[in-house]
């Protein structure tokens, strides 16, 4: 199983680089890490006693990772949940914050574990996780990417402008999608048929 610095690694690599995307809900990005994340952090890497774009523009991919390592996987104590979970609550927190422990909490409400959606993983949570793997060992997993992919649906049904992040110009599926996909075992993703059924109405 890979460490939590190698999965760090391969976000960064799947982040890319410095992208200003006026859609996006999180600004300016470097290798996935915003400005606003920046300057929580008080990332000043110029030294020139403000944190702006030049800092973020030169954040390395090392220095990206390692903030993911430190505030997108330990300070939300993802390493209490089970580890067949991690890799994908630890890629969507990336992605969406603490929306990728709301995600879980949900799903595991909807197996009957009853837990507080605050997005916040503690003793409840890492014991309702853990019982649900033993309760559904094989489907736990491509359950919670298959939730992941489901909110992208949903988000990008009710903001417009985030549609081109989950549906091509081409009609196939865009990267978020793809992304929620590479945490869910080939038989249930969605085939590019039922993609293109799903996002149909957006025309």
């Amino acid at each position: 199983m890979e460490t939590v610095e190698q999965l760090a690694r391969r976000i960064v690599a799947r982040e890319g680089g410095f992208v200003d995307d006026p859609d996006d809900p999180g600004g300016a990005t470097n290798h996935g890490v915003t400005l606003a994340t920046l300057r929580r952090l008080g990332g000043d890497l110029n030294g020139d006693g403000r944190v702006d774009r030049t800092d973020l523009q030169a954040l390395t991919a090392e220095r990206a990772a390692g903030i993911f390592v430190a505030h997108y996987y330990r300070e939300p104590r993802l390493y209490l949940l089970p580890a067949p979970l991690r890799p994908s609550v630890f890629d969507m927190y990336v992605n969406a914050g603490a929306n990728a422990v709301r995600i879980l909490q949900r799903l595991l409400n909807d197996m009957g574990l009853a837990l507080v959606v605050d997005g916040v993983v503690g003793p409840q949570t890492a014991a309702a996780a853990r019982r649900a793997l033993r309760l559904a060992p094989d489907h736990l997993v491509d359950a919670y990417g298959i939730a992941r992919r489901n909110y992208y649906y949903r988000l990008a049904e009710r903001r417009p402008a985030l549609r081109k992040y989950v549906c091509r110009r081409d009609g196939g599926k865009g990267g978020w999608i793809l992304r929620a996909e590479e945490f869910i075992a080939p038989r249930w993703r969605l085939t590019d048929r039922q993609h293109r059924q799903r996002v149909a109405s957006w025309g």
